[in-house]
């Protein structure tokens, strides 16, 4: 994992030059055209009579048509170049997997940012509903909690990839209390069977075809949010309604572990 993160930093570095050259003389570019397109009214303007040439030449480029789409060409470009750097950007915190020591985390960000990357599984027939209480910073790894969102929120698209109709996933975010924050992702799948949760966060177990999952995505995560952040991650489904994991984290890191929280299933 470590190698990876550092391939999908290297990969979002050199991505990131030349996006922020091209958002960066878009405005300039822009400028420029209006500058030529108030020469050429001047230009009409001061002409009384136009040659054949000039009138023939504006026919041929659709001069008028030129006027009015460019500026909404260059509002869709500069819109295309701040969305490859808000991906970009979210690549490069996601490829902090090797981080050594804790640091603050805002846990909204990592959210919106893993969703950023599942856009292309999301944006066609998944609907996304964020409730966000006002959290705090929480001390934490930031890259590791990069990698539970999006093992669960990928494991969540896999199940309402098989469902028809309505398809939703749903964020909740609260403090618990003084010492605790919690992540839930709810989506209204197919639910995992009882038989099969008890196994859910034990390496290689997974209830996908043969060829699809690996196994350990839910084992991970359960590593990264108990022993590496003295935390809960917590399963509740219920066959035909849904499934909805819970994630509790501290928000300052302690040497022992939090007392377990008790919450209701789907």
């Amino acid at each position: 994992m470590s190698s990876l993160g550092q391939m999908v930093a290297g990969v979002a570095h050199e991505i990131n030059n030349p996006v922020n050259f091209i958002y960066g003389n878009l405005a300039h570019a822009r400028e420029a055209v209006d500058d030529l397109i108030a020469y050429i009214h001047t230009c009409q303007a001061e002409a009384s009579v136009q040659s054949a040439a000039v009138q023939q030449k504006a026919e041929e480029i659709e001069l008028d048509f030129l006027e009015e789409d460019l500026p909404r060409l260059f509002q869709s470009m500069q819109l295309g170049a701040e969305r490859t750097r808000q991906i970009v950007l979210s690549l490069r915190n996601f490829s902090r997997l090797d981080e050594l020591q804790a640091h603050p985390v805002d846990l909204h960000e990592c959210l919106d940012n893993t969703l950023m990357i599942l856009s292309s599984r999301l944006k066609r027939e998944i609907t996304v509903i964020r409730h966000y209480d006002n959290l705090p910073k929480i001390e934490g790894f930031a890259g590791s909690l990069y990698q539970v969102f999006m093992n669960i929120l990928s494991n969540a698209c896999d199940a309402l990839g098989e469902c028809s109709g309505s398809k939703e996933i749903t964020i909740t975010t609260e403090q618990i209390d003084r010492d605790r924050v919690a992540i839930r992702i709810a989506d209204n799948g197919p639910g995992i069977a009882l038989e099969h949760q008890a196994n859910l966060f034990e390496p290689f177990f997974t209830t996908k075809p043969v060829g699809i999952g690996t196994g350990l995505g839910l084992s991970i995560s359960h590593e990264i949010v108990v022993e590496k952040h003295g935390g809960q991650l917590i399963c509740a489904s219920t066959m035909g309604v849904g499934t909805q994991f819970s994630i509790i984290l501290p928000v300052k890191q302690r040497s022992q572990a939090m007392a377990p929280l008790e919450l209701a299933t789907v």
